[in-house]
């Protein structure tokens, strides 16, 4: 069973990092930083929207509008420290 957890403890983390990463490039692609003509840039991008946005697209769509704000990474990371605490202490008691 630990290792399972450890699987899904790795997992959770990987995923965090992508939010991360797609949050920081977006920025970087917003501010012209980088540029998506780019194509090492325009394919990691393309890449990090794909494996991210379904789980940002419900949580946008339930956010009120904040004004050019997007919370939805910081809403999802931590839904996922929470649901990762919660598996963790099931199995520990």
């Amino acid at each position: 069973m630990s290792a399972f957890l450890w699987l899904i403890d790795t997992l959770v983390d990987l995923y965090i990092l992508a939010l991360i990463v797609s949050a920081i490039l977006s920025w970087l692609v917003a501010f012209d930083v980088v540029n998506t003509r780019n194509r090492l840039i325009y394919m990691l991008g393309d890449f990090l929207y794909r494996i991210t946005e379904p789980a940002l697209r419900p949580v946008r769509n339930l956010l009120p509008n904040l004004g050019g704000i997007d919370v939805s990474p910081l809403v999802v990371i931590l839904l996922l420290v929470f649901l990762r605490k919660l598996l963790f202490e099931a199995v520990v008691s």
